[in-house]
């Protein structure tokens, strides 16, 4: 913070830095819309800021790209490091891009940012070096800044804007599964694990309750020598997933092999995925599922809300460094600490007596 006060709020820090000369709100949404890949960057530039003034603008631009584009696909990839995230969805997003040349495809690669100094590498672009140069595609690294889950703090709305631009087809590269990782389910409508072979147990590899979730497995790497391993590991899938509950679709994930260094079996992938949304479609079930997905995210925006209204408030950051100390010097509990600073709030934005 610029007055050089120090906040245990992590959120309240600078953030990407966002250009002198942006255009206000709505004249950048109307370049969203145009499709224009510069405002759509400068655009999620913004909503990742942390500053109030940009957060003000923020809220007005997505305002402006109100309502949701519809007809658009959000498919989650997500696996262990190393299972080749990047790689698959090069090969894929290119394939599909050729296919279709009506398509425009979008991928928001999240990279994991340091807890120290809160940097990140953000090399998903260079890695789709291919992809990120079509002129219909549109790749987007972004740090988690400390965001669970295993995505950015404002993949929500960087998914939105990306629609709002007429990207059809989105993808979402999280940083691998995690103890959180599950936050990413809560924002796409396909769940597509990527799994490894030929790295030990590739199960105990792969929290639980991540598997559970999954709408597809694909084992990848499925070329040359690993061609056997990539099988044994897809039925091990296949076996495990049979013993977890049946989804509501009525049927268990399908598990598929795939080498994104060939091309092999990414067709089918993709079908599967297709399959998947068609009878999502069918059973009621995406509509359903978009609509949790909504109510989930104004709570968070809710909570969001209140919690810089409360760090942000004056009252809060004089009272906030006395009851510091107090819980440093173990003079005070923190949740004694807690309760005073929200009572301090509470007081400081109570409605006057009429």
């Amino acid at each position: 913070m610029s007055s050089g006060r120090t906040s245990i709020n992590p959120r309240l820090s600078d953030g990407p830095a966002v250009r002198a000369d942006a255009p206000p709100p709505e004249a950048l949404a109307q370049q969203v819309h145009a499709g224009d890949r510069a405002a759509l960057s400068r655009a999620i530039t913004l909503v990742e800021s942390t500053r109030p003034a940009h957060r003000r603008d923020a809220r007005a631009l997505l305002d402006a790209c109100h309502p949701p584009a519809e007809g658009s696909v959000r498919t989650a990839v997500t696996g262990v490091p190393g299972a080749g995230k990047s790689t698959f969805l090069e090969a894929l997003g290119t394939r599909l891009l050729e296919e279709n040349p009506g398509r425009r495809l979008a991928v928001l690669a999240i990279d994991p940012s340091s807890t120290r100094s809160k940097g990140s590498i953000l090399g998903d672009k260079t890695r789709m070096g291919q992809l990120a140069s079509h002129e219909r595609a549109f790749v987007r690294p972004s740090p988690t800044a400390g965001t669970l889950g295993g995505v950015a703090r404002r993949t929500r709305e960087s998914i939105l804007l990306c629609e709002a631009a007429g990207y059809d087809t989105v993808f979402v590269e999280t940083v691998g599964v995690g103890q959180a990782e599950v936050e990413v389910h809560a924002m796409t409508d396909v769940f597509l694990l990527l799994a490894l072979a030929g790295a030990g147990d590739q199960l105990q590899a792969v929290k639980r309750g991540v598997v559970e979730m999954a709408d597809l497995v694909a084992v990848n790497k499925a070329d040359g020598e690993r061609t056997e391993a990539a099988e044994n590991a897809r039925a091990e899938y296949e076996s495990a997933l049979r013993l977890f509950p049946v989804p509501e679709t009525g049927e268990h994930p399908p598990v598929l092999t795939c080498s994104a260094r060939t091309g092999g079996g990414l067709p089918e992938v993709w079908q599967a995925v297709q399959a998947f949304l068609e009878k999502s479609r069918a059973q009621g079930l995406f509509e359903k599922k978009r609509k949790r997905q909504a109510r989930r995210w104004l709570r968070h925006a809710v909570e969001e809300r209140l919690r810089d209204a409360f760090f942000e408030d004056e009252t809060v950051q004089n009272a906030l460094p006395e009851l510091a100390r107090a819980v440093e010097d173990g003079t005070t509990s923190v949740p004694a600490a807690a309760e005073k600073l929200l009572e301090t709030w509470q007081r400081g934005n109570a409605a006057p007596d009429r």
